[in-house]
Parts: structure tokens; sequence; C-alpha cells
């Protein structure tokens, strides 16, 4: 099974999304850390994140690149903290995959998800602040856009954390449940 969690910055994604791994039954706990420490706000940012997830069983990976070649126990379960710094990893550390970080993001996640029994996949929105911005933070935005397109489709169940409260979006059997239910809210007026 595999659960795409997006929201905003702040939105209380990672929470939830750390609550839904614990909910996915007993098994091999894997937090894959994505973030590249490189300054006091990303040191600050892990420190929170290590403290939200002390006392919940988690066996935290560091991972900041080429998930295509990472070993994950099958049968494990994999919580992915966060496909947004793991793209900005791709596209802008030295040697890495740049212009084929699209491709480089989605085939690691794929070679996860065939070794994990489920996967809890943490992303950012973007595009939704009406912000314009250029050069290769445009980039970045939509091959983000790209990405969590491709991983809504594929995902079981996708949901949007807003304010801390989980809206579904997408879950297993039902397809896509927010836009439906909006269609048919205007189509009864």
């Amino acid at each position: 099974m595999v659960h795409l969690v997006t929201g905003g910055s702040g939105s209380g994604k990672s929470a939830y999304a750390e609550e839904q791994v614990l909910q996915l039954g007993e098994g091999r706990r894997i937090y894959l850390a994505t973030m590249q420490v490189n300054d006091e706000e990303s040191v600050l940012r892990v420190a929170k994140h290590r403290e939200m997830r002390k006392e919940k069983t988690f066996e935290t990976i560091e991972r900041t690149d080429t998930l295509e070649n990472l070993e994950i126990p099958d049968d494990s379960i994999v919580l992915l903290e966060c496909v947004s710094n793991l793209l900005a990893n791709e596209m802008f550390m030295p040697g890495k995959s740049g212009i084929h970080a699209v491709s480089a993001v989605i085939d690691g996640i794929e070679h996860i998800q065939r070794h994990a029994r489920h996967l809890v996949i943490v992303t950012n929105e973007v595009f939704s602040s009406g912000v314009a911005y250029g050069g290769m933070t445009r980039v970045y935005l939509e091959f983000l856009g790209i990405i969590n397109q491709h991983l809504g489709r594929t995902a079981d169940m996708v949901t949007e954390v807003v304010f801390g409260i989980p809206i579904p979006v997408k879950r297993p059997g039902e397809g896509i449940i927010r836009q439906n239910r909006l269609f048919h809210e205007v189509a009864a007026k």
C-alpha cells in the first residue's frame, strides 16, 4: 500500500504521516530522511522531527539521494520524508541527477515500493501560493509538480493535510474523493 501525504509548509503533514505508519501494524518501521543538513534552520528542523518520532520505534536511515541503490528490508513499513528535499538534492547537489532528477526520484521511490510492505510518502504542495517564480526555482517547482502528479495517480491513497486536518483526496477502491464530492455538490444545485 502506498499513501501519499501532501500539504503546505507547517501543515502537520509529517505528524499525520507518522501516525499513519503506526496504524499500519507491526513490523520494521523505517524513517527515510532525505533532508540535506547544511544550515542552522535545517539542524532545527531535523531536531524537531527526531523529537516528534522519539517514542515511535522508527529506525532512521538518512539518505539524501540515489534511492534506487538503497537496500530496504523486505516487508518493512517505510516513511519517506520528503520528496521535495529529495528532488532538491538530486537537482542541485554536485554530481547528482540534475536535469534528470524527475526520473531519478521516481525510479528511487518505485525501488522502495517494490521492497516495502507499506510506503507512506510526504511531499509539499506546490503552486498554490500564487507567487510566480523564475529560473531554476520555477524548474524545481515544475519538476516537483510532475513527480507529485505521478505519485498521486499511482498511490493507493492520497491525503492533503490543511491546518493539521487530514482531508482525503483518494482512497483505495474509491478513487478520487475530493473532486467527485465537489462535482456532485455543484451538479445538485
